[in-house]
């Protein structure tokens, strides 16, 4: 039996979601112009001609706007790799992680206050860190494990259609297996630990040069991250046995 079609949005609902839409484009502006501190709902208000109390019909609360913001933040960057990676040529797993990789670090370096609001600590002063990380179903929660599963289902991808050297589990230390054990359980698809360990120590190079070159912490020894970043990216490549498939990025 076809499923019957979705009633047609009034008028009114879809004034408000029109509504809704500018406030959270708004709110990233403000977010651009004056940063985290000055995303205020009176500020967003002002912007937008309307009062604060009248923002209340639309969000709840300054945290209930930010986190609506910041789902957007990861649906925005989630749908710009999804689609570089299904652009690349060749379509396996090593060169889409690369290329997923590069888009990435562009994105991030193109965006410095939306990045800082998803990536830095700055959010977690207006949502709890919980509703922001934590397992639940909140919205900022549920886009950011969109975005963090592009790059678990690529290096998934790799050890499953080729492999790669990994430890045993009695290799890794009690207090990480105990960690490592407890995220794995979370996860959709069941594989070793020493597969979450070879894809979180890829992840922590991979985020955390990205990160130093967003807030500016590379500049003592580096004025220019790329050759820095594509070095890492044919390390990368080593560790999970695709170097074979690293390509020097476009000009």
């Amino acid at each position: 039996m076809s499923e019957l079609p979705a009633e047609p949005l009034s008028r009114r609902d879809r004034a408000r979601a029109d509504t809704v839409s500018e406030i959270k484009r708004t709110a990233r502006k403000v977010l651009v112009e004056r940063g985290v501190d000055g995303l205020a709902l009176r500020a967003v208000a002002r912007e937008m001609g309307m009062t604060a109390p009248g923002l209340y019909r639309y969000f709840d609360s300054r945290e209930d706007l930010v986190e609506h913001v910041v789902a957007d933040l990861y649906d925005e960057l989630s749908d710009v790799l999804e689609a570089v990676r299904d652009a690349a040529e060749p379509a396996t797993p090593g060169v889409q992680l690369m290329t997923v990789a590069r888009a990435f670090r562009q994105w991030a370096t193109t965006h410095h206050p939306e990045f800082g609001l998803l990536f830095g600590s700055a959010a977690e002063g207006i949502i709890p860190a919980e509703d922001l990380h934590g397992p639940g179903e909140h919205l900022p929660q549920v886009a950011s494990r969109r975005f963090g599963g592009v790059f678990a289902e690529l290096v998934a991808r790799i050890y499953l259609e080729q492999g790669f050297p990994v430890p045993d589990e009695d290799e890794l230390e009690p207090a990480l297996r105990t960690q490592l054990t407890e995220w794995c359980a979370k996860l959709p698809v069941a594989l070793p630990l020493g597969v979450m360990h070879v894809f979180l120590s890829c992840w922590i190079r991979l985020y955390g040069l990205v990160c130093m070159e967003v807030f500016g912490h590379l500049r003592f020894a580096l004025d220019d991250a790329g050759p820095m970043f594509e070095a890492e990216l044919r390390a990368l490549g080593a560790l999970l046995g695709v170097a074979g498939e690293y390509r020097p990025p476009a000009a």
